[in-house]
């Protein structure tokens, strides 16, 4: 029997849609008498016959080629803020995409040996939540086995982006209060995979010392193609520069009219000085009219 993957792969556009309920089969017949004639595509035929819209297409598409993304509406199963699993082919989401590409480049290889990566910034407030979970569809969306650990034990934000529970996660892990199953994985995106941070600890920064964390990196690298982890900021303490350390590899981030180029300076040399290879930088919230790429020799993309 042939798997879901190749018998949408195969089917027209129509097929799709009326199996979907978008239209129905008098209607795609009516679109079909429409098209001929014409050098419209069915999809465009539809679209000026008033019976299909832009997001009808998509839809399809992302079906035909095994891109998944969530459609919106009242009742969205996570939250607007990820962008990439709503609207991939937008502007944004077409940067989030490019930036992607650039860690593929620089840093996620085929070999497997070059699987994690943490996602910083000086202070709270710069976007690298919402950047690491937008990062964490698009490799999803690829066809990655995707984790995203949030290991944000102060301030956690990845269970609010993806509407998950978050009574349990990384820190009961790591305080060894329980060995079940807490990864969660995202509906709607296959292959992508959430550990949120679980209860807020007195002692984030001794819990992620532990070897338990390495160990839990070490799983989750064996199990799935990318693993990125959400840290605290820089500025709350040693965590963000501890989990840089043990990942391996960073990507920085900065945010305009909100980080300071000093703090960011500061971020970036203490990054280094622990071990952690400095994968490149990111730059959020750039006006249209002003983009341009960061002075720093690291620097990848903005978004």
């Amino acid at each position: 029997m042939l798997s879901t993957k190749v018998r949408n792969a195969d089917r027209s556009i129509g097929a799709i849609l009326i199996d979907a309920g978008r239209i129905t089969p008098e209607e795609a017949e009516r679109i079909l008498q429409f098209q001929r004639g014409t050098e419209l595509r069915f999809g465009e035929a539809g679209i000026e016959l008033g019976l299909l819209t832009e997001a009808d297409i998509l839809y399809a598409l992302s079906l035909q080629f095994d891109y998944p993304f969530l459609q919106p509406g009242p009742n969205r199963p996570i939250s607007p803020e990820v962008v990439a699993a709503y609207r991939p082919f937008s502007p944004e989401g077409e940067r989030l995409r490019a930036l992607r590409s650039q860690l593929q480049m620089r840093w996620f290889d085929e070999a497997g040996k070059r699987t994690a990566l943490s996602i910083v910034s000086a202070s709270r407030g710069e976007g690298r939540s919402y950047l690491a979970a937008n990062l964490a569809v698009t490799f999803a969306q690829l066809g990655e086995r995707t984790l995203l650990i949030d290991g944000d034990l102060r301030a956690s934000r990845q269970h609010k982006l993806f509407k998950i529970e978050n009574h349990m996660g990384l820190s009961s892990l790591l305080a060894g209060r329980m060995q079940e199953q807490v990864v969660t994985f995202v509906h709607g995106i296959p292959g992508l995979a959430v550990l949120p941070a679980g209860p807020t600890p007195p002692n984030p920064a001794e819990l992620l010392s532990r070897p338990a964390f390495e160990r839990i990196l070490q799983q989750s690298m064996s199990t799935f193609d990318v693993v990125l982890i959400d840290t605290p900021a820089f500025e709350s303490g040693a965590d963000a520069t501890m989990l840089a350390r043990i990942t391996g590899a960073s990507l920085a981030i900065a945010r305009t009219n909100l980080t300071r180029t000093s703090a960011f300076n500061d971020l970036v040399t203490s990054l280094e000085n622990a071990g952690s290879h400095v994968v490149g930088s990111v730059l959020l919230d750039v006006a249209p009219a002003k983009r341009r790429w960061v002075g720093r020799k690291q620097a990848m993309a903005e978004v």
